[in-house]
């Protein structure tokens, strides 16, 4: 089965990343701190590709930090197996970080990183410091699951269901359902090539998009009224705060999704949702409609992500986030201004 052509680049790079896997015993698999659907996805996609090859070699799947496996991607094959880093004693062969480049984002699994022999990366963030032995950083992919599904075909020629069922997830989360700006011509190659493989679209949207809870209605239902635009109604903005998921029973990792409950407005060009979370903190969530790059506001406020959807964490509260990363958007706007 095949999907699209790979360049010769990121074949070389692809058989790097088996030569180290095939000399490997132990091997760990991590996605980013609060992981979302690309991330578990291929994550758990990835760790039954090489169980799948390499059946006995030792592999564990690793949760970065202390959140759990978001309900709503409790489906994915798999989900059950990951163990919290923080209690993984093992110093794998190799560390494999998927959905990130950055060291930083790994949370409780840098000091796994830290003390295994080789890692490898396979991601679609724009990378930091090239920390990684073998790998691939394409920003250009759609999604980490893109890479993924590239990546098993490359090395073993098919998908099982349950493999293309996690990447069908990634792929689709992380496009927004084919709707964000990233949604190109290779995604949708991937896409029909996991259908083809057995993955259900529509189970995906059925777990995903259409199984809230109605806490989380409710919850909705708050965050669309506290919408307010800034800049004639270019920076469209929300938040919700500790009280909120505690009267409504929603906990932080559910909801990624209420950016783009923001991101509707209509004439809205970015969309910022800000919500707390344990510890005094403040994460941020950015979405572009525009060809506006907004990773840049999220890079000065210590996160990042791609051009049209990005993320931070600050210390504070929503007030104070808001006084920091609001001028950081309207200065976007400050050179138009200058024009008129």
């Amino acid at each position: 089965m095949t999907c699209c052509a790979q360049d010769a680049t990121q074949v070389a790079s692809f058989d790097e990343v088996t030569r180290l896997l095939e000399d490997a015993s132990t091997i760990a698999v991590c996605a980013h701190t609060s992981p979302d659907g690309d991330a578990l996805g291929s994550e758990l996609a990835l760790i039954e590709l090489i169980e799948t090859r390499w059946p006995n070699k030792t592999v564990v799947g690793l949760l970065a930090d202390d959140d759990v496996v978001p309900r709503i991607y409790q489906f994915l094959p798999g989900a059950d197996r990951l163990v919290r880093a923080a209690s993984y004693e093992g110093s794998p062969d190799v560390f494999f970080c998927v959905d990130l480049s950055q060291p930083g984002r790994l949370a409780d699994a840098e000091a796994v990183l830290a003390r295994s022999a080789h890692a490898v990366v396979l991601d679609h963030h724009p990378s930091g410091e090239h920390f990684w032995d073998a790998g691939v950083v394409r920003p250009e992919a759609a999604a980490a699951g893109v890479l993924v599904a590239e990546y098993a075909l490359h090395l073993q020629g098919s998908l099982t269901p349950s493999m293309a069922q996690c990447l069908l997830c990634a792929l689709m989360t992380d496009t927004g359902r084919f709707q964000y700006q990233n949604a190109n011509g290779e995604a949708f190659r991937v896409a029909s090539a996991l259908v083809d493989a057995g993955a259900s679209p529509s189970e995906v949207a059925l777990r995903v998009y259409q199984s809230d809870r109605l806490g989380y209605l409710h919850l909705s239902a708050t965050v669309m009224g506290r919408i307010t635009t800034f800049e004639r109604g270019k920076i469209a903005y929300s938040y919700a705060t500790s009280a909120d998921f505690a009267a409504t029973g929603v906990p932080v990792a559910e909801c990624d999704g209420l950016v783009d409950l923001v991101r509707r407005v209509d004439g809205s060009e970015i969309a910022l949702f800000l919500k707390e979370v344990p510890g005094g903190k403040v994460r941020g969530n950015l979405r572009a409609k525009s060809d506006r790059d907004i990773s840049c506001v999220a890079r000065e406020m210590g996160g990042g992500g791609h051009p049209a959807a990005a993320g931070f964490t600050v210390e504070g509260d929503i007030d104070q986030a808001l006084s920091v990363v609001l001028p950081k958007l309207r200065a976007l706007y400050a050179q138009e201004e200058g024009v008129r």
